[in-house]
């Protein structure tokens, strides 16, 4: 389908109940406009999160349907609000949405802060610039502000060849970190190639054993698993959880253990996007994508997300 030209309306993705990935469909809608210190940017591309699913199949954050789901957005600045100094129309932009409000990138057009945005990378097509900000900014936020992650620590990534985890391993090598990934064996040679210097197959391997004395463990798994994380930190050590639920008994291990436990939900930041946009443009962050899929296809791009079998991204493509 070509991309509406009319000024009025825009094709989104909308879903007016919880459920299945069948929930979601291409309706037509009124098309934003920005605010005071807001942007309206011509998506062409968005990618899709795990976050995305779970507000598809259940309430979060976002309350009742009807809406419209994305926070990574990667496209052209079509007009600012009032007050915007930072963006021109035409300007090639990237950000990640106000999360977890500000959701709505799944469409041709978006609104977001212009201080959500910075200029896209030249090395970076919209597609990777589109797949980047969410899984980024998270992995930025725990190992940089929250783990203050130094040259020569140990870090530990779960899930290293995951959205977040084949980010985080290449933000904690670019920091000079040793970095140990948990990954399948048929994922191992993609972690490596990340900069891994060790990989774990989570699947035959107790990685309590297989990882000792980490200064800073990276959790997108919960649950049981990041409890027993705990045990792999050197006194003084820090785990720092994606996935900010409670877990009994969490605190209490770690005060016993003299480590910390720190959960995380990810912000929109200006600086935390221009420091990644500097990591992509050197060549020392690349994303991984696994797939793209036109926006009518957001179900089919669900689908594939939900199998937990994805290595890096999925992209949604509005715009050539």
């Amino acid at each position: 389908m070509t991309t509406n030209t009319r000024t009025s309306t825009m094709r989104a993705i909308t879903q007016t109940a919880f459920g299945a990935p069948d929930v979601l469909h291409e309706a037509e809608v009124e098309r934003p406009a920005p605010g005071v210190g807001q942007i309206l940017v011509a998506v062409h591309a968005a990618g899709v999160n795990p976050t995305d699913w779970k507000h598809r199949d259940r309430r979060v954050f976002l309350g009742e349907p009807p809406f419209t789901l994305g926070w990574d957005v990667s496209g052209t600045v079509e007009a600012v609000g009032l007050g915007v100094s930072l963006f021109t129309p035409g300007d090639e932009v990237f950000g990640m949405l106000p999360y977890p409000h500000g959701a709505g990138s799944h469409a041709e057009y978006v609104t977001g802060p212009a201080r959500a945005f910075v200029p896209k990378p030249a090395a970076l097509s919209h597609v990777e610039a589109g797949a980047l900000p969410l899984v980024a900014l998270t992995a930025w936020q725990a190992l940089v502000d929250t783990a203050d992650v130094r040259p020569g620590q140990r870090v530990l990534v779960h899930a290293a060849a995951g959205g977040v985890g084949h980010v985080a391993v290449q933000i904690a090598k670019a920091r000079g970190a040793y970095v140990i990934g948990t990954a399948s064996a048929a994922k191992h040679d993609f972690v490596r190639g990340l900069g891994a210097d060790e990989v774990i197959d989570y699947r035959t391997a107790d990685f309590v054993r297989e990882a000792r004395d980490v200064d800073v463990v990276l959790d997108p798994l919960g649950g049981e698993d990041r409890l027993r994380s705990l045990e792999t930190l050197r006194p003084g050590g820090v785990l720092v959880s994606i996935l900010p639920v409670d877990l009994d008994g969490l605190a209490e291990r770690a005060a016993e253990l003299g480590v910390t436990a720190k959960t995380l939900l990810v912000e929109h930041d200006r600086a935390g996007m221009a420091a990644i946009a500097a990591l992509a443009e050197s060549g020392r962050l690349r994303v991984h994508v696994s797939g793209t899929y036109p926006l009518a296809e957001a179900a089919e791009a669900h689908a594939e997300g939900e199998t937990g079998r994805v290595t890096g991204k999925l992209v949604l493509t509005v715009r050539p």
